[in-house]
């Protein structure tokens, strides 16, 4: 399968090293408005930098973007007639696509994606959905060759798939960003990894994260609370203690209703 991705930031470089080093996928360019990055990205896959808009033919284009550009690019970019092209976003619809475009299809990732962190694609959650019979086909035999784990998922299903990512991922990670200044650089952060690797083992060893809470919160211990919030604010971190504040409740509210 003969394929092309537009776009050179951080999902974008992982589906086209994935691409390239995939058995019966064919890297055909990369194209991306950045024409440093873009270049860069082709070179390390091995294959041409695309600059001009009209794109040769491939079997399927994948657009790699910000949510917001997606729209706009589709529109800009010339393809061939009858071209599959597909967005990689999470909570937006496949007709953000351009209308011009009839074979419109999403090829979603759940996953955290950095640049310079190599993962195995092969274990990456692909979600589907295509606005033809074709372009569903298209997108589906792609993602069959990249990874072991496709489903079909409408824009429904795809948008709380991507908000749960941000409690799950983004939110967490900020939670560790939170313990690290909470903790110092004297004391260090690496002090609360054995915690945060036996915290996740633990969720991922349920289906109901909520069984397995702990803490101060869970047993609605509120001098804890107190203790906790008046630290952060007397270190001016008045959005931490906000934050304490609010998940401690939900916590509590959650575990009285289990």
């Amino acid at each position: 399968m003969r394929v092309i991705i537009i776009g050179s930031g951080n999902v974008a470089t992982h589906f086209a090293l994935a691409s390239a080093h995939t058995e019966g996928v064919e890297l055909a360019g990369v194209w991306a408005r950045n024409a440093e990055s873009g270049s860069a990205l082709a070179e390390r896959c091995g294959v041409e930098y695309l600059s001009d808009p009209t794109l040769p033919k491939a079997d399927l284009y994948i657009i790699s973007v910000s949510d917001r550009a997606v729209a706009p690019l589709s529109a800009s970019l010339i393809f061939p007639v009858g071209a599959v092209v597909a967005h990689t976003a999470g909570s937006i619809a496949v007709d953000e696509l351009s209308a011009n475009i009839i074979h419109r299809a999403v090829v979603y990732p759940l996953q955290t994606f950095s640049k310079g962190r190599m993962l195995d694609f092969s274990k990456v959650p692909l979600f589907i959905e295509g606005a033809t019979e074709k372009a569903e086909q298209v997108a589906m035999e792609y993602a069959r060759l990249m990874s072991r784990n496709v489903r079909a998922a409408d824009s429904i299903i795809r948008r709380r798939l991507h908000l749960a990512g941000v409690f799950v991922c983004n939110f967490v990670n900020r939670m560790y960003g939170i313990g690290a200044e909470v903790v110092g650089e004297d004391v260090g952060f690496d002090l609360l990894k054995p915690l945060i690797e036996e915290t996740a083992l633990k969720a991922l060893s349920t289906d109901n994260p909520a069984n397995v809470q702990t803490g101060p919160a869970v047993r609605g211990d509120k001098e804890v609370w107190e203790r906790h919030k008046a630290l952060l604010s007397a270190e001016g971190k008045e959005s931490a203690a906000t934050i304490y504040e609010q998940i401690s409740n939900d916590i509590w509210q959650t575990s009285k209703k289990s």
